[in-house]
């Protein structure tokens, strides 16, 4: 490696006053034209960089940059919740076939198809027991479903 290219990275650190050069460094910067342009240009840099001004951050620049940031989080979270609901699904579907098959492969029909009548029975009873009961869950369901549709209308993106 040469002068120049261990040199190199150290004169901006140089031109910023954040680093001083040990005499080896300061003697090769005095004799080598290509690292003194070097140096000299990261000096005019540094003085154009502490004349000019920062500009400020406009009105509301973070407020809307973490709100920002917690909306695109917020929507990756729901795709993982999504994977993962979908995901016990299918593993309480594979678990339920499993089940299916064992019984039918162990000669459990009887005991399946008993099983089928009484849970068909239930399902009738309950369907019988529920249906006085119906209009209100429907008025309930609608008054989500508005009460999701306002949620949705007040947090969707103003900014496209």
């Amino acid at each position: 490696m040469t002068d120049c290219e261990r040199i190199a990275p150290l004169v901006e650190p140089i031109a910023a006053d954040e680093l001083t050069p040990d005499p080896q460094i300061a003697m090769h910067l005095a004799a080598c034209p290509r690292c003194r342009a070097s140096l000299e240009l990261a000096r005019k840099i540094e003085q154009s960089l502490k004349t000019h001004a920062a500009r400020q951050a406009p009105p509301q620049f973070t407020s809307r940059v973490l709100a920002r940031i917690r909306r695109d989080r917020w929507r990756r979270e729901q795709w993982l919740d999504v994977g993962f609901n979908v995901a016990v699904v299918l593993l309480g579907a594979a678990i339920t076939a499993a089940a299916v098959l064992m019984f039918y492969t162990a000669g459990f029909d009887a005991i399946g198809n008993a099983l089928v009548d009484l849970v068909a029975s239930a399902a009738a009873e309950l369907a019988r027991q529920v249906a006085p009961s119906l209009p209100t869950y429907g008025a309930a369901a609608v008054l989500v479903a508005t009460a999701l549709g306002i949620w949705w209308w007040a947090e969707r993106d103003m900014s496209v």
